[in-house]
């Protein structure tokens, strides 16, 4: 009984990462390249620090699809786990999802607290939303996110299970073990963004709420409330798909009942899902983007339509001609 339960939960948790998992992957690919295009391709994008922040997600948000879901979903779905073959690969994707989801979730944190910049009364504190700061911001903070994730080069080894003999790649000192638990994914990836972005997207939406009392130029309103918008509905999503994926990795690691054979099923297939939920936060944002902000959606059209399929067409033409 207990190993027929226990082959159905692993066959849902199969399912789930090949019928939800691609999805997720060749749509949040598909979506952060657009959103580079975009924010790339247009100078109102180019000139501002919130939209600087988007961009530098995008990029990183494509390095951990690839690195940390893409993985996940061929080991999960097929039972081909790389990293049992390569102790080089084993570092370094734990290094690179590590890296890429600690800069991510910076600049999220950074694009939301612009726009409460952005969007202040106070002068003093609107100066500190500007593109200069937010270059230097993003230089600072990957420097640090990237020394931060070297003990991961170090400390994942592959060592034989022993119930299967087979290696895996796990954390060897017992140390860093609860700090990546704890610390990194409880704190770094879990509470401390959305408590961040909590708090100052509800002072951002106070603050929009009488942006259109102030003596500000047309375009600099129209831009702030579309990148408000467009941030404050992308943090309350974020809530909700970062927020459980720490909650049950921290639970497994504090509780003893995965002793139980279909009670650790049921609590991996949890995991699973979870999994997928937080990787849709690197997925997400071009489809809320488009889905809250009509004016991204003709900026869209425009940079795809009037702006490179122009240039396109333009050299096609000229080519031959030469």
């Amino acid at each position: 009984m207990a190993t027929t339960t226990s082959s159905i939960y692993a066959s849902y948790t199969q399912q789930v990462a090949i019928y939800v998992g691609f999805p997720v992957l060749i749509a949040g690919i598909i979506g952060e390249t657009l959103n580079i295009i975009v924010f790339m391709s247009l100078h109102t994008f180019r000139q501002n620090s919130c939209a600087f922040y988007l961009l530098i997600m995008s990029c990183v948000n494509i390095g951990q699809l690839l690195s940390g879901l893409f993985p996940l979903i061929v080991m999960t779905g097929f039972g081909i786990d790389w990293t049992t073959n390569s102790l080089f690969y084993c570092k370094f994707r734990q290094y690179c999802r590590q890296v890429c989801a600690l800069i991510s979730l910076s600049c999220f944190c950074f694009a939301t607290i612009d726009q409460f910049l952005a969007t202040c009364f106070r002068p003093y504190l609107q100066k500190w939303s500007n593109i200069k700061v937010a270059r230097r911001l993003c230089i600072i903070t990957s420097v640090i996110w990237i020394l931060h994730g070297i003990p991961c080069l170090i400390y994942f080894n592959l060592i034989p299970s022993s119930a299967t003999a087979r290696p895996s790649c796990t954390i060897t000192n017992q140390v860093f073990s609860k700090y990546y638990t704890y610390c990194y994914t409880a704190v770094f990836t879990g509470y401390l963004p959305v408590s961040v972005v909590a708090l100052f997207g509800t002072l951002a939406y106070y603050n929009v709420q009488r942006i259109e009392y102030r003596t500000r130029p047309l375009v600099r309103r129209e831009l702030d409330k579309q990148l408000t918008v467009m941030v404050l509905i992308l943090d309350i999503y974020n809530i909700i798909a970062l927020l459980p994926y720490p909650v049950i990795l921290v639970l497994i690691s504090v509780t003893t009942i995965t002793k139980n054979p279909i009670i650790a099923q049921q609590i991996s297939f949890v995991s699973s899902l979870t999994s997928y939920t937080y990787f849709s936060y690197f997925a997400c944002p071009f489809y809320i983007y488009i889905c809250t902000s009509e004016r991204f959606r003709r900026q869209l059209f425009h940079v795809l339509f009037k702006v490179h399929l122009e240039t396109w067409r333009r050299r096609k033409v000229v080519a031959p001609l030469t």
